[in-house]
């Protein structure tokens, strides 16, 4: 059969032989067992629901081992034999491109080129998944090749519940993943709920069908690593030579080495899984890879000495790193870490003292005893933190929960306000201020064509829109329109490209729409060969509800609340996406944000230069109208200066209270 005819298939008529799982791959780690064995006949009948009766005790069994061995049902057996990567769009068999832009997005998650965990179809965050299992993969492409511009897929939690007839203006597709009924989102409610089969962890641009490899992150990286470096250097110095240390090169933290050399400092990044470290290194994300302690300290100090710019990927746990450097007195000028402590007692996080592989046994064999290894890891990881912070690093939390889990733990990092960490997140200090107060925030495109000269058109049109901008632009936002403008002149020269031709450029909502409509008359003009699809990260202005990373910068009390994500998504929905997804879970972990994102495709139309007019604008300054109401001083120039440029729109602006009045109150 063709690629063509196996997508139109879905599930195939006669059972697949059972496969093999190849060898050397990246592998998920075993997920807890947690399942009753009255749940475990539940987790297996309900999987067998995509099937004909008539497989179902061959299924069954082998769907009972895959339970067993991993701890999920990823129906291996169903995954296609064709390469999985984002083909040109005129290669899948549609009845309407918007459909065809859809699954050129879903096989770009699941390149193994991009994806951290592509037999599991996890993107990214160790348990980010696209799909739950390959059935659903198989039948999510299957209704997609089948849509017309007049009907809508409902995914409820990477299962394709249909198509149901709607209107051409409609999204084509509506994505939850994860969204639980509240009292039910602990923890250990998404290992059992996701082992029955019910509900996934989509992450943020996993589970949306928008992530797009580490080029994703990098521009946030850089602009975060850029700017802490700002805060401590002195007049005159340069980054050459200045030490970086982070952990983590899993699915989007190659981004940091990447943003290092970008910067130009030295950068360390820690992993303890060696194929994932090798892989970020073959890709180019890092300059060396180092798996000697010795050889690390001598390498760093020979780099600090000459002023070099360097990134090196260690296989190594990093507590061991921050410990070590502590002894022999290297400085280290900044430092973050990248696990993915969103996802702790999961393989998210691995402690010091314990081998890669003897830690993924104790996950499913002992967590309890895993869990205060871990703790103890991350009290050891803290103090070691502390003795650098003293000395002077500027250490930050970049949002992935290391600061929440460590104080979980009884690490020493609590502040003198309560519930007030001693360090800040990047976006208390840096992006939230800088960027998403102003209405900046990761915007993204993909070329569909799959030809790297059109992603270079797009490259320059993007670079003489924000050229043009910036020649207006007032001095609050100069230096987000310089760093933005210098970024987009050198991608191509960083090589960010991994998987699908995709750019990323920070933007705010007049950029973002001027820049989508140029796109969208260059293609008209077929100065662009093919429809280009449009998207952001959800990490961003609007799109998350996040107390401990995108809105930790909000202080009214209102960081704790999901309005803003739920109406971003709705919002663009109806204002013309392509596609919409909102989740439970993401970079912080699950229950702990709620997050929002969309996918639209220019296709050079008129319509699409109306639609995306109307949901660029609503899709950023919705964000920023909350967090004007917040009293943030950035955001209420940024929408001051929005309504009076855009008459129809009109926003609550806060009475602001003198503090000293309330200091004075008998409370």
């Amino acid at each position: 059969m063709t690629f063509k005819d196996q997508i139109i298939q879905g599930v195939p008529e006669q059972l697949p032989g059972k496969k093999t799982y190849p060898k050397g791959v990246n592998r998920a780690p075993k997920r807890k067992d947690i399942l009753t064995k009255e749940e475990k006949k539940l987790a297996i009948r309900n999987a067998l629901r995509y099937f004909p009766k008539a497989w179902h005790k061959e299924l069954s069994e082998e769907f009972l081992s895959e339970l067993k061995d991993f701890g999920r049902i990823y129906m291996y057996r169903f995954k296609p034999d064709y390469k999985m990567y984002a083909r040109p769009i005129e290669d899948y068999p549609s009845k309407s491109r918007k459909a065809a832009a859809i699954m050129l997005m879903i096989q770009n998650n699941l390149d193994p080129a991009v994806a951290q965990h592509p037999e599991e179809l996890i993107t990214y965050g160790g348990n980010g998944a696209v799909f739950q299992n390959w059935a659903q993969y198989l039948l999510c492409m299957k209704y997609l090749s089948q849509m017309t511009e007049e009907q809508t897929l409902h995914m409820y939690s990477g299962h394709p519940m249909g198509l149901f007839p709607s209107d051409k203006k409609a999204p084509r597709v509506i994505v939850t993943n994860g969204m639980m009924i509240p009292n039910y989102s602990k923890p250990d409610d998404l290992e059992k709920y996701n082992a029955l089969g019910v509900t996934q962890y989509g992450q943020m641009t996993a589970g949306s069908f928008m992530y797009i490899g580490p080029q994703g992150i990098v521009h946030g990286t850089t602009i975060t690593l850029m700017n802490a470096f700002r805060k401590i250097l002195k007049e005159g110095e340069t980054t050459k030579g200045k030490v970086f240390l982070t952990s983590g090169l899993g699915g989007m933290s190659g981004a940091q080495p990447k943003a290092g050399d970008i910067t130009g400092c030295i950068t360390i990044c820690a992993e303890v899984n060696e194929k994932a470290a090798r892989k970020r290194y073959e890709q180019g994300w890092a300059s060396v890879i180092i798996d000697d302690m010795d050889e690390l300290v001598e390498r760093v100090k020979e780099a600090k000495e000459n002023l070099e710019v360097l990134s090196i990927a260690f296989h190594g746990n990093v507590v061991d790193v921050w410990e070590r450097f502590d002894k022999e007195n290297i400085f280290i000028h900044v430092g973050s870490d990248q696990t993915s402590l969103h996802n702790p007692w999961s393989g998210g996080y691995y402690p010091v003292g314990l081998s890669f592989d003897d830690a993924n046994k104790m996950i499913s064999e002992d967590p309890d005893g895993f869990k205060k290894l871990v703790q103890e890891s991350l009290r050891r990881q803290a103090s070691a933190i502390n003795r650098h912070a003293a000395k002077g690093t500027y250490f930050f939390d970049y949002g992935n929960a290391f600061l929440l889990e460590a104080s979980r733990a009884g690490a020493d990092i609590m502040g003198e306000k309560e519930g007030e960490f001693i360090y800040p997140t990047y976006v208390q200090d840096i992006l939230g201020p800088m960027c998403f107060d102003y209405g900046f925030g990761p915007f993204r495109w993909v070329c569909t064509s799959g030809n790297a000269e059109d992603l270079d058109k797009s490259d320059q049109i993007a670079l003489e829109v924000m050229r043009k901008i910036q020649e207006g632009a007032p001095k609050e936002i100069q230096l987000q329109m310089n760093d933005n403008i210098i970024w987009i002149k050198n991608a191509k020269k960083n090589k960010l490209v991994v998987g699908s031709q995709a750019r990323i450029l920070y933007a705010d909502a007049e950029g973002r729409a001027k820049i989508a409509s140029a796109f969208n008359d260059a293609i008209a003009d077929g100065k662009i060969s093919a429809p280009i699809v449009l998207g952001r990260d959800h990490h961003d202005v609007s799109g998350t509800d996040s107390p401990f990373r995108e809105t930790s910068n909000i202080y009214d009390g209102s960081q704790f609340t999901a309005d803003m994500s739920i109406h971003n998504v709705i919002g663009d929905s109806f204002r013309g996406a392509t596609w919409v997804s909102i989740h439970n879970g993401g970079g912080v972990g699950w229950g702990e944000v709620s997050n929002g994102g969309f996918g639209m495709v220019l296709d050079g139309s008129q319509q699409a230069e109306k639609q995306l007019r109307s949901m660029l604008f609503y899709d950023v300054n919705n964000g920023i109208a909350r967090r004007s109401w917040a009293r943030n001083k950035e955001a209420l120039f940024a929408i001051k200066r929005e309504m009076d440029r855009s008459p129809d729109l009109k926003v609550t602006l806060p009475n602001l209270v003198e503090e000293n009045l309330l200091d004075n109150l008998d409370i």
